[in-house]
């Protein structure tokens, strides 16, 4: 873990505490603006997976706020999250290509 993946657990925890009092769906799109701006800070970092992995959850908290109903928002909802599970466990393992220095070699 580092210094962001502490951030990313304090903010969500204090979402979770904001739940309790406000409407779900402040939260919920509380929760998409913060997770997009983890996004952001991880591209920023130099992790593009860990950054699409954080877009998916937006997408996850999207669905959460539209809520389409009926059998589309389970599938949208488990599928952003697993999206997001799969690109942040393959980041962090070594399973993705770093796609930032991917071509670096043939160039020079």
């Amino acid at each position: 873990m580092d210094r962001l993946d502490v951030v990313a657990l304090v903010g969500l925890l204090g979402l979770v505490a904001a739940s309790t009092v406000a409407d779900g769906v402040v939260v919920a799109a509380a929760l998409g603006g913060f997770l997009l701006s983890l996004a952001t800070w991880r591209l920023y970092d130099g992790r593009p997976w860990e950054a699409l992995a954080w877009l998916a959850w937006v997408g996850t908290a999207v669905a959460l706020v539209i809520d389409p109903g009926g059998a589309l928002f389970p599938v949208a909802f488990f599928g952003f999250m697993l999206c997001g599970i799969g690109l942040l466990f393959g980041s962090r393992l070594g399973l993705l290509p770093d796609v930032w220095v991917a071509g670096r070699d043939s160039r020079e």
